[in-house]
């Protein structure tokens, strides 16, 4: 029992290392300008080793100290947890404003604002400096390299670190639990795999709430909130605080026994027996692909698994971009009500597969009953979403002209291409930074130094208001997370059954085995490449890109309607293609 009590805690906080990047995806994307197919291949990333040894691993499981094992890779987990916080370590504190005004505007208020307020200020052309501009020295091109190699390396130490925990663990249970007490323990520790994304997700949604560089700078100098656009959150404080759990729980695994009284096999047996698993293998794979019940159902759950690798790394950006919603929120929906749908109905239909005793044919009607009320459900939300905000001279333009720091009511100002700091104006229009609005001064607050609005504005026949002008359709918000929670919850009533078929399909010695190529097939066919191609879908409908020192950053505007569209239309091509 205390086993289990520190297994399940183990893969909680292990759980917790792999799930919080998704939860943090988009603050990521901001902070270090990365693209949604570099981000997804960054998420898909921790797939590699865990793919390329988890065979091996698993065979050897009952020939191994499988405790110490256990341990050493969650020391492994733990240390990737803390190589993914260490870029924040080894770069500068984020600037989020970046155009500097090169001389004092009568109307701007003198501080710490005077010059780093984006106000159109007429001047000679090519006078207007730029922070990124400035910043672009090999240092700093060789310093963002550096930070992606660090958490691609931390992603691949996650997926080797993990390749022992589940199946050791599970293993070493079923081997020396009571047949009455194996199923009960084995079923805490899959409760546990399917609530730790969503206390990930919890996680991300307190962590954001806090500054990133909160052990930089004091509160008095982030004049943001964490509703503004420019806003990036504490993503790396949850990799420290999950990185510490994993350590923490690894230090019992030292301490158990290799083997409790029953005993294992021999481990004189190795040679033979690996010569053997090798020679056999061609003969095995080849019997149990060419089963088609088992081929079906797998390739069926390969659809199923991309769908929900695309959809668990960037929920969390759809909502964002698609409700105007901040980071913090967005994570909290998914971890309150998405991921917990998922795991109702994953034992719903576990529990109708025990009270009714159902046959293959059953299971397999079941299965096809859930997939197709899914996409009833699923297929509204192409259509139930907001559309495109006006964003002036991006989305929106009054005149033929088009390009944000070129519109006719700012032509005077001599706006910086790349100066993001996005007011809302009287007339709904979003504009990228006070400067393309033609606005000439600004109100601060005497408390606390932040910009209360902007003024003076040529484009605007009102004051400016700082942040997203939004899509002003906050009112579909919840019908979509209904929506979506039911469709998950019905799609994941056909998790038990489809696994049951597989089975009970397939010869009995074959079991470990066929389950063994099911997990590599699910990892190379869809956990791998589904972030990725969800990513590449998804930057395919930006329509504005940040640019830093010349190469394309992160993604500032997306068409809502696209993004949608490709978005949850690759949801439903794979959930047809599972049916």
């Amino acid at each position: 029992q205390f086993f289990v009590f520190c297994h399940g805690f183990l893969q909680l906080s292990q759980l917790l290392v792999s799930g919080y990047l998704k939860s943090s995806i988009s603050t990521i994307e901001r902070r270090y300008g990365l693209s949604s197919q570099t981000s997804g291949l960054l998420a898909s990333f921790n797939e590699v080793g865990n793919t390329l040894l988890i065979v091996f691993i698993s065979y050897f499981g009952s020939r191994v100290h499988r405790p110490r094992f256990i341990g050493c890779g969650a020391i492994l987990v733990s240390l990737a947890g803390f190589l993914m916080s260490l870029p924040h370590f080894i770069t500068g504190p984020y600037k989020y404003d970046q155009s500097i005004a090169s001389r004092p505007s009568p109307f701007l208020i003198t501080g710490m604002f005077s010059n780093m307020t984006d106000l159109c200020q007429p001047r000679v052309q090519g006078s207007q400096e730029n922070i990124s501009d400035a910043g672009c020295t090999p240092h700093a091109a060789r310093e963002n390299h550096e930070v992606l190699l660090v958490m691609f390396i931390a992603q691949a130490l996650l997926g080797i670190g993990g390749v022992p925990i589940q199946p050791f663990g599970i293993s070493y249970i079923d081997d020396f639990a009571s047949e009455r007490n194996s199923p009960l323990y084995l079923g805490i520790l899959f409760s546990v795999t399917v609530i730790g994304p969503g206390v990930a997700f919890m996680l991300g949604s307190a962590m954001l709430r806090f500054y990133v560089d909160i052990d930089k700078v004091t509160g008095g100098e982030v004049q943001l909130t964490n509703k503004d656009p420019r806003w990036v959150g504490a993503w790396w404080l949850g990799f420290l605080v999950a990185a510490s759990l994993v350590a923490l729980s690894s230090v019992p695994y030292f301490f158990f026994p290799r083997e409790m009284p029953k005993e294992v096999g021999e481990g004189l047996q190795i040679p033979f027996l690996f010569l053997l698993f090798l020679s056999d293998f061609p003969l095995v794979l080849l019997r149990n692909v060419r089963h088609p019940v088992y081929l079906l159902v797998v390739l069926a759950q390969v659809n199923l698994s991309a769908m929900v690798a695309g959809l668990a790394t960037f929920m969390g950006k759809f909502l964002e971009r698609q409700f105007s919603l901040t980071a913090s929120l967005a994570n909290m929906i998914i971890g309150a009500v998405n991921i917990p749908g998922a795991m109702v109905g994953i034992v719903v239909g576990g529990a109708i597969l025990k009270r009714f005793q159902m046959s293959l044919r059953q299971c397999s009607a079941m299965c096809v009953l859930g997939m197709f009320l899914c996409l009833l459900l699923a297929f509204p939300l192409l259509f139930l979403g907001c559309p495109t905000q006006k964003v002036a001279g991006v989305t929106y333009s009054e005149s033929s002209v088009f390009g944000h720091h070129a519109l006719e009511c700012n032509l005077q100002c001599n706006c910086p291409e790349k100066a993001y700091n996005p007011i809302c104006g009287s007339n709904a229009v979003e504009y990228i930074s006070p400067c393309s609005a033609g606005c000439r001064g600004v109100n601060i607050g005497a408390d606390n130094n932040s910009v209360l609005n902007y003024t003076n504005c040529s484009c605007i026949s009102d004051n400016g208001l700082m942040g997203f002008a939004g899509t002003g359709c906050s009112h579909l918000f919840l019908p979509f997370v209904i929506l979506s929670c039911l469709a998950g919850i019905l799609a994941s009533t056909s998790h038990t059954p489809s696994f049951m078929l597989i089975l009970r399909s397939i010869q009995p010695e074959d079991k470990s085995f066929a389950v063994g190529v099911q997990f590599m097939l699910l990892r190379v066919l869809a956990w791998m490449p589904g972030p990725v191609l969800y990513g590449s879908a998804i930057d395919t409908t930006c329509i504005l890109w940040e640019k830093k020192c010349d190469r394309k950053a992160a993604c500032r505007y997306y068409d809502n309607n696209l993004f949608r569209q490709r978005y949850l239309g690759l949801q439903f091509f794979f959930e047809v293609g599972a049916f």
